[in-house]
């Protein structure tokens, strides 16, 4: 018998076009979460939905730019309406800023990637943290990058979003642990297969580091664990 375990549950997953955000919709509606996927690739996402379908799973595509003032805020009314609540927000939606020194960084292009990595994050947390409360077990999952809290040179512009993320994240955690059942945690997925890590690393070999599938594995399996807000890990080579 298959694993329905997230029978009945929402799930949101921003970025969930590519990479690790379409294996973790996928996984997600593989045992049983109606998934809402969200990304500005309309196109990209149909292909994720019609894979989750075909599966046996269901989903909604939500095409949200999340630079839009008000695109997160529809969509937390749309998901309020049709579900009333929220069970799992996934937050793994980034953008990775040309790497080069501090002193060169392009302030258009720090710009959006502060607005996606760091703005939207907290328009997210604001809009969907009354539909979060309102799940048995609601869960938010951020996902992270080393250079967050080990910064290396040229890649100061997205270190500096990433950390901001995490602290919102962590902050969220502290105010909502002892007052909700709501639950936080960070992962940093570290080396994996996806089209921003080509972009950083141009040279690598693909196959050397491992498929966005292994991190969504082990983020559904944290996803149905009992953990305690502010939780973090790493995911490993052969997690």
């Amino acid at each position: 018998m298959s694993d329905r375990s997230f029978e009945g549950q929402v799930a949101l997953v921003t970025g969930a076009s590519r990479g690790i955000g379409a294996a973790t919709a996928t996984a997600l509606a593989a045992k049983g979460a109606h998934v809402v996927l969200t990304g500005r690739d309309t196109k990209a996402l149909e292909v994720v939905e019609d894979a989750i379908f075909a599966n046996g799973g269901s989903s909604t595509i939500a095409p949200v730019d999340l630079v839009e003032p008000d695109g997160i805020a529809r969509l937390a009314s749309a998901i309020q309406q049709r579900w009333g609540k929220l069970d799992v927000l996934v937050i793994n939606a980034a953008i990775l800023p040309e790497l080069t020194s501090v002193a060169d960084i392009d302030q258009k292009v720090f710009n959006k990637a502060l607005t996606t990595n760091v703005l939207a994050t907290q328009a997210l947390i604001a809009n969907f943290d009354p539909l979060l409360r309102k799940s048995d077990n609601g869960r938010v999952i951020g996902m992270t990058s080393t250079v967050a809290q080990s910064p290396r040179a040229f890649w100061g512009a997205y270190a500096a979003t990433k950390a901001a993320f995490e602290v919102l994240l962590d902050c969220y955690a502290q105010e909502t642990a002892n007052i909700s059942k709501v639950r936080v945690a960070i992962v940093d997925p570290r080396a994996t297969r996806t089209a921003m890590r080509a972009r950083a690393y141009p040279g690598e070999a693909p196959a050397s580091v491992k498929p966005p599938e292994v991190v969504a594995d082990r983020l559904v399996a944290l996803l149905a664990e009992p953990f305690s807000s502010g939780h973090r890990e790493g995911v490993n080579q052969s997690a």
